[in-house]
């Protein structure tokens, strides 16, 4: 099954407006993805619109959001079910510091329906910290019924390897995010106790436009999906 399982909707002040739920879906589609999952900042209130216009295409969905832990590092909370996505909210609204979002600084952060209908705005600014470290959140995703994706392990400021310098050996996730497979080798080489066959590898697009969301090229089995995630698919 070919998949992205990093990106934003228009949620996210980062994120363009046309990063609708169906547009999202749409494009998914025609550039010949069968599962996807978006993962905005700090929230999961725009997956159920997501969700809707999937199902409506026949594509098949993972539900997630992007935490950003107190060390500024970004971890991807994955979940076979929505509702199980959605029982994390409490907990990030909780650790959230509010902060009103200023869009014409930091980018819209729109909530849509499944008619790509704008139906209201998230007025606290997403692109924060929490007030929980990297094990907390990786704890509370796992707590909630999902699993822990380490984002972009190398190339992002916000990546664990750029905020701690490493990736830490008793860090309980369950996958690393990599852009290549040369990536992956020097994750390897950076990290000796981490064995290649004992972790499952994500290479995703972290697309914040339409344009930018995967080509069918990086492949998860449904063997996968299950050893993950159970039979969802």
């Amino acid at each position: 099954m070919f998949y992205d399982f990093h990106m934003h909707s228009c949620l996210s002040p980062c994120a363009e407006d046309e990063m609708t739920p169906n547009n999202i879906c749409n494009m998914a589609m025609i550039k010949g993805l069968d599962i996807i999952a978006v993962t905005d900042h700090n929230s999961t209130r725009q997956l159920r619109s997501v969700s809707i216009a999937a199902q409506n295409i026949g594509l098949k969905m993972l539900y997630g959001m992007e935490l950003e832990s107190s060390e500024e590092v970004h971890v991807l909370g994955l979940f076979g079910e929505l509702e199980k996505a959605e029982s994390m909210q409490p907990w990030i609204d909780a650790h959230m510091p509010v902060i009103p979002n200023r869009p014409d600084y930091f980018g819209n952060e729109l909530l849509m329906d499944e008619n790509d209908q704008v139906i209201g705005t998230e007025e606290r600014l997403l692109l924060v910290s929490l007030s929980a470290d990297l094990n907390a959140c990786v704890e509370a995703i796992h707590e909630h019924g999902g699993k822990a994706v380490l984002a972009h392990v190398l190339d992002r400021s916000n990546s664990v390897t750029n905020q701690l310098g490493f990736i830490p050996m008793d860090l309980a996730y369950d996958g690393l995010e990599v852009k290549t497979q040369e990536q992956r080798q020097r994750v390897l080489k950076m990290h000796p106790w981490i064995k290649d066959d004992q972790v499952m590898w994500f290479v995703d697009s972290d697309a914040h436009r339409l344009i930018d969301i995967s080509e069918p090229e990086n492949v998860i089995t449904h063997g996968e999906i299950r050893k993950m995630w159970g039979d969802i698919v």
